[in-house]
């Protein structure tokens, strides 16, 4: 038996987060969507509230230890304010959380405490191709040994925070096996599109194309050292995270739609009343609980050890991406013609939605 009954600390985290969605990204998501901006003091704010650095141990410079449950609790609370945010927020992440998981002591005393200590620092990762049959364990960026040093050569797409970056964490295929190198800022064949990625969504969260040519990195630079790691850990830790994101995003529309059918009047009732309403609420109520069960097991399988948390990832993340597209889609019809209009914030619920089949790897838990 086990509960997923949050403890104590966990519940203060999930409760400073939900402030901070409720009060500081929910209101400012629409312009940021508009105005393809986050607020820097917005971003600062998030950051603030130490959702990383309570997962790294304080020999690293942090204050905590790592439990996917709670990040997947977190996620969902930051989601749930605005996705484009979250993502903004835990962008460090995509870079030290691996590190943390997989990297060798030596990586791990001379990255985690520069990410964590002081201000928030655009370190990130790039995992996505820009190919219509992207596999995370089949990619197309090649990593060549070179003697000591790895060559790699490839393209990445939607890396967060690319332009200015200090480092970035690259996976690329090494023999067969996906495998993660910490290139830094400025290493020759390294570049960045000048263009942000435009996208159905997440316009204020800045995305780049990154290419590698020929792009050579030390053998210390291989994540895990000499050896390498396990990256299905590392991809079911995104998958999760992914899920738990949709799950915000799910919930949101949600909320917004069973209050908005509670207020609407049609011929005199309202429209919660009409029992087609009503069937869609319950339906997209039942989703959302089914994949939160789903989500959260697998995080406490990941964080217990247990052989099948990659499969029950791997579950959760294509659930949630179904369920994520049902929930918005419902939120939009339940409002009708005020549901296509940007005055209400169910349509870019929607837009987000469609995106999470493709998000694997900008968010890890």
């Amino acid at each position: 038996m086990y509960s997923f009954e949050p403890n104590e600390e966990q519940q203060m985290l999930v409760d400073a987060v939900g402030k901070y969605a409720n009060n500081d990204l929910r209101p400012a998501a629409h312009d940021a969507e508009e105005g393809r901006e986050l607020p820097k003091k917005l971003v600062s704010k998030g950051w603030e509230i130490g959702l990383l650095q309570a997962s790294i141990p304080e020999a690293y410079g942090g204050f905590g230890e790592r439990s996917a449950v709670t990040g997947a609790l977190a996620v969902e609370e930051m989601a749930f304010g605005d996705l484009a945010g979250a993502l903004a927020v835990m962008t460090p992440s995509l870079f030290a959380t691996p590190i943390l998981l997989a990297g060798s002591e030596e990586q791990k005393q001379e990255f985690l405490s520069k990410v964590i200590e002081g201000d928030w620092s655009p370190y990130t990762a790039a995992l996505i191709e820009y190919a219509f049959d992207f596999d995370a364990n089949d990619l197309r960026t090649i990593a060549k040994a070179d003697g000591s040093d790895y060559v790699l050569s490839g393209e990445k797409a939607f890396v967060p925070y690319a332009k200015d970056a200090e480092a970035i964490l690259v996976y690329a295929n090494l023999d067969g096996m996906t495998q993660g190198f910490i290139v830094p800022k400025g290493a020759a064949g390294l570049s960045v599109s000048e263009e942000r990625e435009m996208l159905m969504s997440l316009n204020a969260l800045p995305m780049y194309r990154v290419k590698l040519d020929n792009v050579k990195v030390s053998a210390s630079s291989r994540l895990g050292g000499a050896s390498g790691h396990n990256f299905e850990l590392a991809l079911a830790s995104m998958r999760i995270a992914s899920a738990s994101a949709a799950l915000g995003v799910a919930k949101a529309s949600l909320e917004y739609a069973t209050t908005y059918a509670k207020e609407r009047e049609a011929f005199g009732v309202k429209i919660a009343q009409k029992q087609a309403i009503a069937f869609m609420l319950a339906e997209m109520a039942t989703e959302i609980e089914a994949i939160r069960l789903l989500t959260w097991e697998a995080a406490w399988m990941l964080d217990t050890g247990n052989d099948e948390a990659v499969k029950q990832a791997y579950l959760a993340f294509t659930g949630a991406a179904d369920m994520v597209m049902m929930v918005t889609d419902r939120g939009v019809q339940i409002l009708g013609g005020h549901g296509y209009i940007r005055e209400h914030p169910v349509e870019m619920w929607m837009r987000n939605g469609r995106g999470f089949a493709m998000l694997t790897g900008l968010a890890i838990v």
